[in-house]
């Protein structure tokens, strides 16, 4: 047995008995127990130890003073998988459909240092510490850059469409790759991506602020790839949202101007006199939602989406005060009071009734969406779920487990959490990421 003494930063330390045939990986588990932290990372005399080597091999003996710093654990999502990363790691853990990413064994040598995780619908794509790019899972959608790879140097963000990946150079330009006919060719707007400062999508289609304010766009030209129509408005724009099809880009005097498809959320003339002063914007699949100054809130597109502010959020209308955030899945808005209480509307079984749970639902903190559920951490760190119980809207068997929740992400039908200890907690469709079994003991190593 190996006898090493664990210390934090803030100077709280502890004694562990360990084999020394263990990895590293296992003492940190230890340590994220006994002090009750996130995601650790050992060193010895200022050097990172690696998680997947055994103490020996660490070179670690025994009355050895080793010090643990607290990683930042984030989690990404695809369509139908998961993955797990911390700020500055060397691995990234994987779970779900692996034609979706949810196997990375084949690039898992090259994610040294990730720093980001963007994903399409069945591809993943990490950003490196020396700026670098990594992508696996279904090549046709974006999981093979290898046509581009030479190109990504410098990558400061990457954004993603359903089939097709864009990230911006340090030096404002813009590369892309995946389907052409969903934003994977830029091509033609090429010599225009100049200064870019942020990008957003639809399923098929970028948009790109630059640094003057204005806008580009390419892709599916009936989806929001074509901005023609409303370019001469596209100045000063703060920030782009996107349903499905359509995108709303929020202007420097708090106006909104739309493009794209006129059957997901483009069409805004009945209610373009009450987008004033707004702050934020989200959408569903067809529908956008707009959080205005004073903290009422106005929304458009189809109906059915949650989008009719004459009829579908009208029932709600009057309870739509003081709200802070807006959450969305495919075809329903939950927003956020100052109060902590939320407000829902849109498709009733899809998240967009939430009487069963409305009693429980204070304090919220955080709402996260998957296509067809919702789930909310409270103030105290439990998590209350409601929508479509197949697709993560029941949490009823994982309910104990849920304590102290830091982060929530979702992929299509299934949820995860990150406890404040470190530990992990899945449910929803086990086919698309409920089920992290199978890699559980993999969550030292990142």
């Amino acid at each position: 047995m190996l006898q090493v003494t664990v210390a934090l930063p803030s100077g709280c330390s502890e004694k562990f008995s360990i084999p020394q045939s263990s990895k590293v990986g296992d003492l940190s588990v230890l340590a994220q127990k006994s002090f009750q932290r996130g995601f650790l990372r050992l060193l010895a005399d200022h050097r990172a130890l690696d998680p997947t080597v055994s103490l020996q091999a660490a070179g670690l003996e025994d009355g050895d003073h080793l010090t643990a710093i607290v990683l930042e654990a984030k989690l990404a999502a695809v369509a139908g998988a998961f993955a797990l990363f911390c700020s500055g790691g060397d691995r990234v853990v994987t779970w779900g459909l692996a034609t979706y990413g949810g196997d990375s064994s084949k690039v898992q040598d090259l994610l040294k240092g990730v720093q980001q995780v963007q994903a399409t619908s069945d591809a993943l794509a990490a950003i490196l510490a020396d700026g670098s790019v990594v992508t696996w899972g279904s090549p046709d959608y974006g999981g093979d850059s290898s046509q581009v790879q030479e190109q990504l140097k410098g990558v400061q963000q990457v954004q993603a469409t359903r089939d097709a990946f864009a990230a911006i150079l340090a030096d404002g330009s813009v590369v892309t790759w995946g389907d052409p006919d969903y934003g994977g060719d830029s091509s033609q707007v090429q010599d225009l991506l100049k200064g870019v400062q942020q990008v957003q999508s639809t399923q098929s289609a970028f948009a790109a602020i630059l640094a003057d304010g204005s806008v580009v766009t390419w892709g599916s030209t009936d989806h929001g790839g074509d901005s023609s129509q409303v370019q001469e408005q596209l100045k000063g724009v703060q920030q782009v949202q996107a349903t499905r099809d359509a995108f709303a880009a929020i202007l420097a005097d708090g106006s909104v101007v739309t493009w794209g498809s006129p059957d997901h959320g483009r069409d805004s003339p009945q209610v373009q006199e009450q987008l004033k002063g707004v702050q934020q914007v989200q959408a569903t699949s067809d529908a956008f939602a707009a959080i205005l100054a004073d903290g009422s809130v106005v929304t458009w597109g189809s109906a059915c989406y949650g989008g009719d502010s004459g009829g579908d959020s009208s029932q709600v209308q009057e309870q739509l005060k003081g709200v802070l955030q807006l959450q969305a899945t495919s075809d329903a808005f939950a927003a956020i009071l100052a109060d902590g209480s939320v407000v829902t509307w849109g498709s009733p079984d899809h998240g967009g009734d939430s009487s069963r749970v409305q009693i429980q639902l204070k304090g919220v903190q955080q709402v996260q969406a998957a296509r067809y559920a919702f789930a909310a951490i409270l103030a105290d760190g439990s998590v209350v779920t409601w929508g479509d119980p197949d697709n993560g809207g029941d949490s009823s068997e994982v309910k104990d487990q849920l304590k102290g929740v830091q982060q929530l992400q979702a992929t299509q039908s299934a949820f995860a959490a990150i406890l404040a200890d470190g530990s992990f907690v899945t449910w929803g469709d086990p086919d698309s990421g409920g089920n992290s079994s199978a890699v559980t003991g993999q969550f030292a190593y990142v």
